[in-house]
């Protein structure tokens, strides 16, 4: 019976792979034929199928761009550089869309050494990062074997030192990858989805406005109450807006 009940499981997971698959071709097939809209639609029936790469965000993204969805358009670049951060051709798409995007939004500069760590953590996905992580763990036993079982003084030595640098790096490729994590699961980012947004000094109507942002524009999302969400802008100005107005990455 277990047997039985197993074999439906693959016969099931094949059957929606072959599916996704097909959809797929599909899509891609009428983006060729510059049926955008239409294209537009198979890739998202791709993604209610829970089925997120950075290749079907890409090319939805890429859609949306030539039907002049340029809001759209950025918030599934982004959403593939969340999968593919280190894709050229992502990041390549990502800066000529940003271009339609009314807001000019100078970034605050940062501390170099913050800004070189968070350009490391970025620099792999959160699955190369735990695939390093765990391979590093693996050399780091190797070489503990070594170093309790070598009768040579020099090779304990070498073997001690190694294995600590290893086990260093190995816990450091995790905390990379659980933070790649985290950007993945918390959807810190947005994207503002609708033309002219007022951004308030509270989370009501009544609150002084503070200045307006426009479609396209990235923020980030640092606190809630309601149907209101605070967010910060790239250069540091900070307030409230309704949840409506944009769209987690």
């Amino acid at each position: 019976m277990k047997r039985l009940f197993n074999i439906i499981l693959a016969l099931l997971f094949t059957t929606v792979l072959f599916a996704q698959d097909n959809l797929l071709q599909k899509a891609n097939q009428l983006y060729t034929k510059e049926q955008f809209k239409e294209a537009i639609d198979v890739y998202n029936q791709i993604l209610m199928t829970n089925l997120e790469s950075p290749e079907v965000y890409f090319n939805l993204g890429n859609a949306y761009y030539k039907t002049k969805q340029y809001s759209k358009a950025i918030l599934n670049y982004e959403r593939a550089k969340l999968l593919s951060p280190d894709d050229e051709d992502i990041a390549f798409n990502l800066q000529v869309a940003n271009q339609h995007v009314v807001d000019s939004i100078q970034e605050l500069p940062g501390i170099f050494i913050v800004r070189w760590w968070n350009s490391l953590v970025n620099s792999q996905t959160t699955d190369t990062w735990a695939l390093i992580s765990i391979f590093s763990f693996l050399l780091f036993l190797t070489l503990a074997g070594l170093y309790f079982f070598a009768r040579s003084g020099n090779v304990r030595r070498l073997a001690f030192w190694t294995a600590c640098l290893l086990f260093t790096f190995s816990m450091f490729s995790w905390s990379f990858a659980a933070q790649q994590k985290s950007r993945l699961v918390n959807h810190t980012f947005a994207i503002v989805m609708q033309p002219t947004v007022t951004v308030k000094s509270s989370p009501s109507e009544k609150g002084t406005n503070l200045f307006v942002v426009h479609e396209g524009l990235k923020v980030k999302i640092t606190d809630k109450l309601g149907d209101w969400l605070e967010v910060r802008l790239s250069d540091g100005n900070k307030g409230w807006l309704m949840a409506e107005s944009i769209e987690r990455i």
